[in-house]
């Protein structure tokens, strides 16, 4: 247990809002959850989980009691449907649910550690407008990641970063955190449109992270270690998800110049 879950040592993400010297005195945190057949996983998380002021979980459709199991582990959660398919729309749901002052957006099936959710906490607390996830910086390291993978985010890193003049090394990892109050800047798409909006897939990261930089947000990145998936396969897909991620880096590009 470390210094953070034995100070909320409440199981469950139990209510107290999180309270820091720096930055600001007190401090709302929502974790969002997207799910899709997350059951076997989410005991993990909520192993890991510390006290937040709101857990969301969003569930895709699931079919292998995800809901009940969330339910169960978190009785106090906003259960949320969404409302296309999709990460990134899944995320979309689950930000405009979400209440506290800090968003935080992790995984479900265990990769991203909710133990360090006070690393993100911190950091915006300092004074940054997004804590962003690392792999590869501030002793971040990953077990799952591929080398394909690995070498695709580099590029897509190095592209994001001439373009956009940030300073990002770890462009498309999805363990982030940011104040609330940003949200509209990072114009998601609208949620309750019927057909599939761009911004909906594993994309989602690239919008957030170029978005952020375009609007002259203070970004501070966080390192964080990625574990394997506990159970079940991902649905991430290195060559057509890689493919999306670049034509999200040229929309944007697309936007910024058409804004100058």
């Amino acid at each position: 247990m470390n210094e953070f879950e034995a100070e909320f040592a409440a199981p469950g993400g139990a209510s107290g809002p999180l309270r820091q010297p720096v930055g600001r005195d007190l401090a709302t945190v929502s974790v969002v959850v997207p799910t899709m057949n997350e059951a076997l996983n989410l005991p993990y998380v909520a192993a890991r989980m510390p006290a937040v002021d709101e857990i969301i979980v969003v569930d895709g459709n699931s079919i292998d009691g995800t809901v009940e199991v969330a339910r169960e582990l978190w009785p106090s959660a906003t259960i949320v449907e969404q409302t296309r398919s999709g990460k990134g729309n899944a995320l979309a749901c689950g930000f405009l649910a979400a209440t506290c002052d800090i968003v935080v957006m992790i995984d479900a099936d265990g990769s991203t550690d909710p133990g360090e959710i006070q690393d993100f906490v911190d950091v915006l607390l300092d004074g940054a407008d997004l804590a962003k996830g690392s792999r590869f910086s501030h002793g971040g390291d990953s077990e799952d990641i591929t080398a394909l993978r690995r070498l695709g985010n580099k590029a897509l890193n190095s592209l994001v970063n001439l373009i956009f003049r940030a300073e990002y090394s770890d462009l498309c990892y999805g363990y982030n955190a940011f104040w609330r109050e940003n949200l509209p800047v990072l114009d998601l798409a609208d949620v309750t449109a019927a057909e599939a909006q761009w911004g909906d897939g594993f994309e989602i990261e690239t919008i957030i992270n170029v978005r952020m930089i375009r609007a002259g947000k203070k970004i501070r990145e966080v390192g964080s270690f990625e574990s394997r998936r506990i159970h079940g396969r991902s649905n991430l897909n290195a060559v057509s998800d890689g493919l999306r991620v670049l034509r999200t880096i040229n929309k944007e590009r697309r936007l910024q110049r058409a804004a100058r």
